[in-house]
C-alpha cells in the first residue's frame, strides 16, 4: 500500500468524482483509477461504488476513509517536521537549453521557497554532454532527451514535446506562413539545425529519411541562443519544440511556429539521476521538486506543446 494510493482514494471520496480528483491532483485519470484498483486489490475489498452523480464510498470504504485521513494527517506532519529541520547540502542539476528556458527559473524559485539552505549547482548544456557529466558523477540529476532506460541511472519519463517549424517573422516578407505543414514540405525549406550529435537532430533525420526527404541544411549550430538569433535574422528556419522561444518575451512577434502534422516522433524528456543510494538528501529533495514543477508547468499550459508521460506500470 502506497501513500499515493491513499491520497488518491481520499480525494476521490472528498470530491465524489474520479475525473475531478485527477484534475485536482494533477494526475492522469487512468493512472488514478489504476492506483485505486490496485489498492482495492491489496485490501481484497471494494472501496468505491458508482452512482448517478459519480462515485461514493462503500461501507468498507467509509471505514477505510477514517483511518486513511489519519494516515495522511500524520504524513503531512512528518513532512512539515522534515522541512523544519532545514535540509542543507548541494544538488547539481543539468538542463538542456530548451528545457532550461521553461523549467530553470520555476525550479530554482521552488527550491528557494522549500529548501532555502540547499545550494543549487545548475548546468545548462547539450543533452549528450549532460549525459557524460552524469556518468562522471559531476551531476546528481539531469533532464535528458529520448532516454528510456539506463543501467546505471534512475530514469523517470517526464513529458513529450511537439516539434514545430520555427520561422522569423521579420524577414518573412509577404509570404503567408501556414499554421500546419507536412514533413514533405520541409524539403524546400532552408534549415538551421543542431549537429548530428544532438538528440533532436537524430529524431528529425529519422523522420525525414522515412519520408525520403533530404533536408536543405544551410547551417549547423549547437548553441540554442545563436541558432535562434540566426532564425530571427532570417538566415533560415529551424525545427524545435515550443520551449526554444521561451526566453523571448516577444516571441509571438518575432517567430512563427507551424505544427508539423505528420511528424510521428516527439521530443521525449526524462529525469535521469544517479541511483537513490548514491544521491545525497539535497539531491533527492531537488528531484521531487523538479518533477512537481514539470507537472505544474504542463497542467497550467505554460509548457506549450508538451504532454506528461506516465511511468510504465
Amino acid at each position: 500500500m502506497e501513500l499515493r494510493q491513499i491520497r488518491y482514494f481520499v480525494r476521490v471520496v472528498e470530491l465524489g468524482s474520479i475525473s475531478h480528483a485527477a484534475a485536482d491532483l494533477g494526475a492522469a485519470q487512468s493512472a488514478l483509477s489504476q492506483q485505486i484498483s490496485r489498492l482495492e486489490g491489496e485490501l481484497s475489498v471494494r472501496l468505491l461504488r458508482r452512482t448517478s452523480r459519480g462515485v461514493a464510498p462503500t461501507e468498507a470504504g467509509l471505514a477505510f476513509l477514517r483511518e486513511a485521513q489519519l494516515v495522511l494527517r500524520h504524513a503531512d506532519q512528518a513532512s512539515r517536521a522534515a522541512q523544519l529541520s532545514r535540509l542543507t547540502g548541494t544538488a547539481s542539476v543539468g538542463l538542456a537549453p530548451t528545457t532550461a528556458s521553461i523549467l530553470a527559473m520555476p525550479f530554482m524559485l521552488a527550491m528557494r521557497e522549500r529548501y532555502p539552505d540547499v545550494r543549487l549547482h545548475m548546468v545548462e548544456s547539450l543533452s549528450g554532454h549532460l549525459s557524460n557529466m552524469l556518468n562522471a558523477r559531476k551531476l546528481d540529476l539531469a533532464v535528458l532527451f529520448n532516454v528510456e532506460t539506463a543501467p546505471r541511472w534512475s530514469v523517470t519519463p517526464l513529458l513529450e514535446e511537439k516539434l514545430f517549424l520555427v520561422t522569423g517573422r521579420r524577414h518573412a516578407g509577404e509570404r503567408v506562413l501556414a499554421d500546419r505543414i507536412s514533413v514533405a514540405q520541409l524539403r524546400d525549406v532552408p534549415l538551421i539545425l543542431p549537429t548530428v550529435a544532438h538528440g533532436l537532430r537524430s529524431i528529425l533525420d529519422t523522420a525525414l529519411a522515412r519520408e525520403r526527404v533530404t533536408p536543405l541544411v544551410v547551417a549547423e549550430i549547437d548553441s540554442l541562443a545563436m541558432l535562434m538569433d540566426a532564425v530571427d535574422n532570417g538566415l533560415g528556419a529551424s525545427v524545435q519544440p515550443h520551449a526554444a522561444v521561451g526566453r523571448f518575451p516577444d516571441a509571438a512577434e518575432r517567430f512563427h511556429l507551424a505544427e508539423i502534422d505528420d511528424l510521428q516522433v516527439r521530443h521525449g524528456n526524462s529525469l535521469c539521476s544517479l541511483s537513490d543510494d548514491e544521491l545525497p538528501p539535497a539531491a533527492l529533495a531537488a528531484r521531487v521538486v523538479l518533477e512537481s514543477c514539470v507537472r505544474e508547468l504542463v497542467h497550467s499550459g505554460r509548457w506549450f506543446g508538451a504532454r506528461l508521460r506516465e511511468p510504465s506500470a
